[in-house]
């Protein structure tokens, strides 16, 4: 193994948790700036509005999109794996 298999590996593994990570990280993102205008709306400065809807929908985004993050990851494991067997 030398530098550059180290680095593409380190590329995928960056890869990888990104992709696995963005269902859950829009989802945040989108219902914050929601919750946010709403509240400039309305002048409503709850603090609990803005981590329940949050947390509801994060669960909801990570349960829904858990097929595609299991894959994204065995798919990376699977990658790694062939490699190890193949000796890099």
């Amino acid at each position: 193994m030398n530098e550059a298999d180290a680095l593409e590996i380190v590329q995928q593994a960056i890869w990888t948790v990104l992709v696995a990570c963005a269902p859950g990280v829009i989802v945040a993102m989108i219902v914050g700036v929601g919750i946010a205008l709403v509240q400039a709306l309305t002048q409503v400065q709850e603090i609990t509005l803005t981590f329940v809807p949050k947390i509801v929908a994060i669960l909801l985004a990570v349960a829904l999109s858990g097929p595609f993050v299991g894959a994204q990851i065995s798919g990376f494991t699977t990658v790694i794996f062939q490699r190890i067997e193949d000796g890099f």
